[in-house]
């Protein structure tokens, strides 16, 4: 079995000296889901009311670009907000430490204690924090108010949302863009097989296994698009 990373001295210093890096990987899934299903909806409601297939391409593509890119400007103003707020409780432990120094001082201590300093080498750790600001804010961001060390990435965060809305999005209407052979039959096999290979990538990152997390995705994305089926031939005009 082979380590993640290195462990030398010199790898480690490397390491946490780039601090820890932006993952799409919650803004890719999320994107992803919501992109094969919301445009399967259209897909399995316009098939269920019984329209055409040319509804269908217009609506679908609608909701790729539209949808997609209010999915990724939602995710960037709401990613913002938590970077603008990070920099406002920033401000506001700079103007503490400045106004009241000893009582943030005793505040530091207290963390480092429940991290399990004791005795002479608390009291040296906090002396040496407290010299350089920027460490102290940063502990005080994480330990304090619960915070991620680093700054999130809106612009990141936005275009890894749209980028796999459009292509979860492209999925469901594939077979009606190219005209194929019972299309909407393809279309239902093609989504629910990306629902699976979504949730089974996602379990690169969690404890399940693939299988079962390629099943949970493909179960809540199957029952999302088996309401708009439904819901849809409620208006069939036959």
């Amino acid at each position: 079995m082979t380590t993640e990373h290195g462990h030398s001295p010199d790898e480690i210093a490397n390491r946490l000296s780039q601090g820890t890096r932006y993952s799409p990987l919650k803004d890719m899934i999320y994107g992803g889901i919501d992109g094969a299903v919301t445009t399967f909806a259209i897909v399995a409601g316009v098939e269920g009311a019984g329209l055409s297939h040319s509804i269908i391409v217009a609506l679908g593509l609608a909701n790729i670009l539209a949808d997609g890119f209010s999915m990724a400007a939602s995710n960037y103003s709401g990613t913002k907000a938590e970077l603008d707020d990070r920099k406002r409780i920033i401000q506001i432990e700079e103007r503490h430490i400045a106004d009241h120094p000893a009582a943030e001082r005793e505040e530091l201590r207290q963390i480092l204690a429940m991290r399990g300093l004791s005795g002479p080498i608390l009291e040296q750790a906090t002396d040496a924090i407290v010299q350089r600001k920027e460490k102290w804010i940063g502990l005080m961001l994480t330990d304090e108010y619960g915070l991620a060390r680093d700054d999130p990435h809106p612009l990141h965060a936005a275009l890894a949302t749209f980028a796999a809305f459009l292509t979860a999005g492209a999925v469901p209407l594939t077979p009606f863009v190219f005209g194929l052979a019972n299309p909407f039959a393809l279309s239902v096999c093609a989504t629910l097989f990306a629902f699976f290979l979504i949730g089974a990538a996602k379990s690169r990152w969690s404890l399940s296994k693939w299988w079962r997390s390629g099943t949970e995705t493909l179960f809540i994305g199957g029952m999302a698009a088996l309401l708009a089926y439904i819901v849809g031939g409620m208006f069939h005009p036959g």
